[in-house]
């Protein structure tokens, strides 16, 4: 009798460690959902891409690489086909998801197709004798856009670019002010790659940035920027950075980006779409994901 009994309790404790892996496994799936193909945003793809696409190539590109969001960023040889790129992606069925800086035959464009477009602005370094100065200079600065924005029924992303209007500290008091101005769709989109000064202190930055956040755009991440620009997974730091972002409860758009004039974007989104997945299966656990992307 008591020999069943202890076998009975070593077949409990197996069953119960059992379940909490598999409970564990459960929970970390869920935190990297945020990471699944559906919730990525291709950024960086239409100046950077080497083999020049245009509108239909492109669009037909993300289509096969199973992206089905893009974030338009453009140069003055791409205005005359704004038009033909909306087409295209609604042909495809790609969200054309946000929109890099300002320009009215865009904004007509978006109200004739009824798209409502994140639209993304760098925040810059407005000057002023002191800290509040800036802010609410910086503030004032965008208070035009803030409100053509809101009437278009887009979100205004304050884009991170370096200098003082890249600090997430900056950010955050330029993006309350405006909302105190009565902007509530104002936000912030966080670029991995215009941020390696605050690799070791990324999770602090993280929290104050969360309420904020309308996009993050990742990237590879190595100390001092060698390379800015890397696919993702190659960097000594993008592990505990992305873990950081699933731990932080974040459950917005994930970007992917080009920004390689060199490379062809397929190959650069294909780098970064699957070095994205090594990490994801890395974090749900660990050694799953095979070798780790070479740099």
């Amino acid at each position: 009798m008591l020999q069943s009994i202890r076998c009975f309790a070593f077949l409990l404790c197996i069953g119960t460690s059992a379940f909490s892996i598999a409970q564990n496994q459960i929970t970390e799936q869920a935190k990297t959902a945020v990471l699944r193909r559906d919730n990525q945003v291709a950024w960086c793809i239409v100046p950077f891409d080497a083999a020049k696409r245009g509108p239909a190539e492109r669009a037909r590109m993300l289509s096969e690489l199973g992206i089905t969001r893009c974030a338009y960023d453009w140069r003055a040889e791409h205005v005359p086909t704004f038009e033909e790129e909306i087409l295209e992606y609604r042909k495809h069925n790609i969200e054309f998801f946000a929109f890099w800086d300002a320009h009215e035959a865009a904004f007509a464009l978006f109200e004739k197709h009824k798209l409502h477009p994140q639209i993304w602005q760098t925040l810059g370094d407005p000057g002023g004798d002191d800290q509040a100065a800036k802010v609410e200079a910086a503030a004032q600065q965008k208070l035009a856009l803030a409100a053509r924005t809101k009437a278009m029924g887009c979100k205004l992303g304050l884009y991170n670019h370096g200098g003082w209007g890249g600090e997430p500290e900056n950010l955050v008091a330029v993006c309350k002010r405006l909302r105190e101005l009565g902007h509530d769709h104002v936000g912030i989109v966080y670029n991995f790659h215009h941020g390696h000064g605050h690799i070791a202190d990324w999770t602090k930055s993280l929290e104050i940035l969360l309420p904020y956040l309308h996009c993050l755009n990742l990237n590879g991440m190595n100390d001092a920027a060698r390379p800015k620009i890397l696919g993702i997974g190659k960097g000594t730091h993008d592990l505990q950075m992305i873990r950081a972002i699933l731990d932080s409860g974040y459950d917005g758009p994930i970007g992917i980006l080009d920004h390689r004039q060199e490379l062809d974007a397929r190959d650069s989104l294909l780098e970064n779409r699957d070095g994205l997945e090594w990490v994801r299966k890395e974090i749900e656990k660990p050694g799953s994901g095979g070798p780790r992307p070479s740099a």
